[in-house]
């Protein structure tokens, strides 16, 4: 029980120590008879208040996300005619990318009518058939999952070539 207490104790000041980035409160710590350690943030008398380096960057800057930077002199240079090779050849992957991705939104679209059509259904004890009502929900919302999900292929595609424009 001791040991559990402990580790809690820990884990409890580890984790107040991790908050400390995101406000500048003043840690103490304190030993008490027993050996116990305890960590706060209020000051106790026989508490000693720990000085804790602030948590290190994690690059952010404090430059808006739209500021450029200079290029550096030794980053490789492409000419243009290379650049423009590039460009066709990333479009017509796009453009690739976007017919097949048009292809299987139409066959998403396809099997999401056709499960429409098809309840889902069983068979009783007494051989009389019933509707699956649950299973027939779970299926068309899949069906409607897939049909999302290469709409939203297809706008981000479209978008990636406009903006090659």
């Amino acid at each position: 029980m001791k040991q559990l207490r402990k580790i809690f104790l820990s884990v409890a000041c580890l984790t107040a120590l991790g908050f400390s980035q995101y406000a500048a409160a003043e840690i103490y710590k304190i030993i008490d008879a027993d050996g116990k350690v305890t960590y706060t943030n209020v000051p106790t008398k026989g508490a000693k208040k720990l000085d804790i380096d602030p948590p290190p960057s994690n690059g952010a800057s404090d430059t808006p996300k739209n500021a450029k930077t200079p290029t550096p002199a030794s980053f490789p240079r492409v000419d243009k005619e290379t650049q423009s090779a590039r460009d066709d050849k990333r479009r017509e992957i796009l453009q690739a990318e976007l017919a097949a991705e048009q292809q299987a939104l139409e066959q998403a679209r396809q099997a999401y009518i056709e499960g429409e059509s098809v309840p889902e259904v069983y068979k009783g004890a007494n051989g009389k058939t019933y509707r699956n009502v649950a299973k027939f929900e779970d299926k068309m919302k899949r069906l409607q999952a897939d049909v999302d999900t290469h709409q939203r292929n297809i706008e981000l595609l479209q978008k990636e070539l406009q903006s090659l424009n």
